[in-house]
């Protein structure tokens, strides 16, 4: 493949210094004649092969679409370092445990940094503990174990460490970055308007810390979360859960040989005799090759994986990732007009048997969220629906849920704050410091409600309570409606309050706890469906396609972030932390500003 790349290179070349063709055009050609030339080999699954998860790389709901330069760089890259879908990573892992070719599955940690969510985690969890079942071997070795990345590892046969690494065990935690005095400092004046007493997404433009109302809530879901993960790293490693929250209180950091002493790790052990032990594994007996080895998405694609029989009924899976926003939204945002249109096309097709929902959303504008919950409603009248709820799915992202014929969730997900707010900015404070000011005419005295001139008066600001408050009625009745329950016990359980996915079973916010697999199984036998396969939508687009909109002048939408938060310096992070709360803001669009949302920054780890 190589000696392959090496000669179309020198072609083009040759092509760019005699034909004039612009540097980027050129490289769109050039990864149009790889990506033509290869797109039918499949690589072979040898015997005698390792399946290796580089914990490193995200595990996302859908597979992220790659630009063409992202496309590029990956060509002549020494690993793939963009994400894997869900469906991809469990579905190998599960179709190796039973294939003879694999004799066991390497957990990598040595890349960077775990960045999977926690639901995520979770379901990939049970795919591990699946192939354990099968007797193989499973090696996890890290330099650092972090207690995200011990999720994965402790389902390991053979644990490892690095001599000088250390584990990490000392609980959860949920930090804000609150701009309330920022804003007072530079004149920025923020009104609000919300219903809930949890509804705490106003808080980081209006606090300097914590209400009390969301530290109860943060502290709840946070224990909630904790004791789940608890039960599973106890589970892996067949200790009590008394032993894991000693460490937690006691230490926090654990010493490799603290480690080892402590019955979380297996051994300690330096990056050759891994490899030594993964040679061993793969009879490899000569000094100077590696390991036999195939990733996830190599190995994917060499059996198949998910292509089902297309003769059998269709199964939908549906991502909505993201912010609610209204109209079409972005890559990294959920668009109310298209999310909406694919459900609609979806509920129309007769070949589709039933849908499944994946949300993976804080929510967002109201409007965007009614747009869509019409549409699941709908596609409820004429075939089942069942709703997957990831990491997040919460205020917006329950309320295109509610309606659905049922909702799965994660014990670990975060969902519930069903509650409305709305942000009102004004300026006039900043203007006045800086010697700006505002002059017009209207015909009525509303007719600039919407002004960042000045601050609303305590009229415009009932008025727009009034409709605040008839959303937020409006969100009790239709989750009163949509899950069978008392609106008395819905107003109880709501007020802005998150819940996590396990609480959420218990008040009845969802039906049962598993993940994307349980759903799809539940959609299924609604459907009394006795064979079936699963097509994803929307549909990401070949990379030929996005190559050729490119070289037309095609607009599309939507970019995969470049650079994981999880690889940068502890300043980086900050930044684009800070960078992504900002992006959020711009994000809020809903035609009368009410918003059913998560905090911005409802960070844990």
């Amino acid at each position: 493949m190589r000696s392959f790349l090496k000669s179309v290179l020198a072609s083009f070349t040759a092509l760019l210094l005699f034909s004039g063709l612009g540097v980027v055009s050129l490289t769109a050609v050039l990864i149009l004649s790889i990506t033509s030339a290869s797109k039918d080999v499949r690589p072979e699954v040898e015997n005698n092969t390792i399946l290796t998860i580089d914990l490193s790389i995200p595990i996302q709901d859908a597979q992220a679409e790659v630009t063409p330069g992202e496309a590029l760089q990956q060509l002549f890259a020494d690993r793939d370092t963009s994400g894997i879908s869900l469906r991809m990573i469990t579905g190998a892992i599960e179709q190796a445990a039973e294939d003879p070719a694999i004799v066991g599955l390497y957990l990598d940690g040595t890349g960077g940094d775990f960045a999977t969510g926690l639901a995520n985690a979770l379901e990939v969890r049970r795919a591990i503990d699946t192939f354990r079942a099968s007797g193989k071997p499973i090696i996890a070795y890290n330099r650092d174990w972090s207690e995200r990345a011990l999720i994965l590892g402790t389902a390991a046969t053979e644990l490892a460490i690095d001599p000088l690494g250390t584990v990490e065990l000392n609980g959860l935690r949920s930090e804000s970055l609150f701009l309330g005095g920022t804003l007072e400092k530079y004149g920025v004046g923020v009104q609000v308007v919300r219903v809930g007493d949890y509804k705490s997404a106003v808080e980081p433009l209006t606090r300097k810390d914590f209400s009390p109302e969301n530290r109860e809530q943060t502290t709840a879901l946070l224990n909630d979360l904790w004791g789940t993960f608890v039960e599973t790293i106890a589970a892996g490693r067949s200790l009590d859960a008394a032993a894991i929250q000693a460490i937690a209180n006691n230490s926090g950091m654990l010493m490799a040989e603290e480690a080892v002493s402590q019955k979380i790790i297996d051994r300690v052990a330096y990056t050759d005799e891994i490899e030594t032990r993964l040679k061993e594994l793969t009879q490899v007996t000569e000094p100077d090759k590696p390991f036999r080895e195939i990733s996830p998405k190599a190995y994917a694609k060499a059996i198949k994986l998910n292509e089902g029989d297309r003769e059998a009924a269709e199964i939908a899976v549906v991502y909505a990732q993201g912010s609610i926003v209204s109209g079409e939204g972005d890559g990294e945002q959920i668009g109310g007009d298209q999310l909406a249109q694919e459900l609609r096309d979806l509920r129309l097709d007769e070949d589709v048997k039933a849908v499944v929902l994946r949300v993976n959303s804080p929510g967002g504008s109201a409007a965007a969220s009614e747009v869509i919950k019409r549409e699941v409603a709908l596609l409820s009248e004429t075939k089942p629906i069942v709703v997957s709820m990831g990491n997040v799915a919460a205020s917006g992202g329950y309320w295109i849920s509610m309606v659905a014929d049922e909702i799965v969730a994660e014990p670990n997900t975060i969902t519930g704050s069903i509650g409305v707010f709305g942000l009102l900015f004004n300026l006039e404070e900043l203007a006045a410091n800086n010697d700006a000011a505002w002059d017009g005419v209207q015909t009525s005295p509303l007719a600039n409600l919407d002004t960042v001139s000045r601050p609303k008066t305590a009229a415009e600001l009932a008025l727009i309570q009034k409709f605040i408050d008839r959303i937020y009625s409006q969100f009790i009745r239709e989750v009163a409606k949509g899950r069978d329950l008392p609106e008395a016990k819905v107003r109880e359980i709501a007020r802005g309050r998150v819940w996590s996915g396990t609480a959420a079973l218990n008040n009845g916010l969802v039906d049962r706890l598993g993940g994307l697999e349980t759903a799809i199984a539940s959609a299924a036998e609604r459907a009394q469906l006795e064979s079936w396969y699963v097509e994803e939508y929307p549909r990401t687009k070949t990379l030929e396609e996005k190559i050729i909109e490119r070289l037309e002048g095609i607009q599309i939408g939507g970019h995969r972030r470049s650079a994981s938060i999880a690889q940068a310096s502890a300043i980086e992070r900050e930044w684009q932390r800070l960078h992504a709360e900002l992006r959020d803001l711009a994000s809020f669009n809903d035609p009368i500003g009410a918003y059913t949302r998560l905090p911005q920054s409802f960070e844990i780890d």
